[in-house]
C-alpha cells in the first residue's frame, strides 16, 4: 500500500523553475532518502510536501487522500510530521516544555489550557518515553538554551515523532553537528521511527547509506536516479556529478 505519492509536482516562484514534474511513491515505513547538489530543490519539495509552500501544479496525496490544498497543521494532524535544518524549537523553555508543548500541538482538540499541561499524565509518559529514547530525560529540566547542539538536534528531532506520525519529513537532520555525534544519527533514528516512514535530506553520505532503504537524486528539480543504496552508489551518472564532473545533471 502506498502511503504518500507525489505527481507531477512543480514549483516556480516567479520565472524560476525549482521543481519540475516530479513523481515518486513512499511506502509504510520505508526510510527514503532525497539528495542532490546545493539548490537541487531538495528543501523546497519537503516544503511543497510538508504544505508550508504550495504546489505550482501536480499533486501529494497522502494515506490515499489528496492533501496539496492543505495547511500545514491539517497534514499534521494525518499524520505526517516535519523537522527542519534549523532548529524550530522555545529556547529560553526547559525542554520538557517543549515536547510537551509539541505534543499537545499535534492533538486534534485544544480546549484545556496550557498550564494544565503538567496534569496531563498521559503527554508526561509519553514525553518520558521519547526523552529516555534519546537518552534526555535527565536533562528535561535544562533550559534549551543551556544544552550542546547536539542535544537541541535531538530534541527537534523528538518534536518530529511526538504526534506519532506514519511519516516524518526531516531536513538534514545531522547538519552542523561533528563527525562523531552525526554518525549515531542513523541509530537515533531509526530507534524513533519503528514503523513509520521517512523522508529525508541529507549531505551526509554516511547517515544516508546507513539509514536509507531507498535514495532518490535529484539535480535542478528533476529526479534524475532511484535505487537502493548499493544502485546508487555505483550509478555512473550519481558519481559524476558528486565529484563535479557533470554540471548540467
Amino acid at each position: 500500500m502506498t502511503l504518500l505519492r507525489v505527481e507531477n509536482l512543480s514549483k516556480h516562484f516567479g520565472g524560476l523553475g525549482v521543481l519540475t514534474e516530479v513523481s515518486f511513491a513512499a511506502e509504510p515505513g520505508e526510510k527514503l532518502a532525497l539528495i542532490g547538489p546545493n539548490g537541487a530543490g531538495k528543501t523546497t519539495l519537503l516544503n511543497v510536501i510538508g504544505g508550508q509552500l504550495s504546489a505550482s501544479s501536480g499533486d501529494v496525496w497522502f494515506d490515499k487522500r489528496r492533501i496539496t490544498a492543505l495547511p500545514p497543521n491539517k497534514r499534521l494532524h494525518l499524520g505526517l510530521g516535519r523537522s527542519y535544518q534549523i532548529n524550530n524549537l522555545f529556547f529560553t523553555l526547559r525542554v520538557l516544555d517543549n515536547v510537551l508543548l509539541a505534543l499537545y500541538g499535534g492533538e486534534k482538540s485544544h480546549f484545556r489550557m496550557l498550564g494544565t499541561l503538567v496534569k496531563r499524565g498521559d503527554l508526561l509518559a509519553h514525553a518520558r518515553r521519547l526523552l529516555e529514547t534519546v537518552g534526555l530525560w535527565e536533562k528535561r529540566f535544562h533550559a534549551l538554551d543551556s544544552l550542546s547542539y547536539g542535544d537541541q538536534r535531538l530534541v527537534e528531532l523528538l518534536c518530529a515523532f511526538t504526534s506519532r506520525p506514519k511519516l516524518v519529513l526531516l531536513d538534514e537532520p545531522s547538519a552542523g553537528l561533528p563527525t562523531a555525534e552525526a554518525s549515531a544519527f542513523a541509530d537515533v533514528i531509526r530507534r524513533l521511527s519503528g514503523e513509520t516512514a521517512i523522508l529525508f535530506c541529507a549531505h551526509d553520505m554516511d547517515l544516508v547509506f546507513n539509514l536509507a532503504d531507498r535514495i532518490m537524486v535529484l539535480c535542478f528539480g528533476r529526479i534524475i536516479a532511484s535505487g537502493n543504496p548499493q544502485e546508487i552508489s555505483a550509478d555512473p551518472k550519481v558519481r559524476e556529478i558528486y565529484l563535479g564532473a557533470d554540471d548540467k545533471c
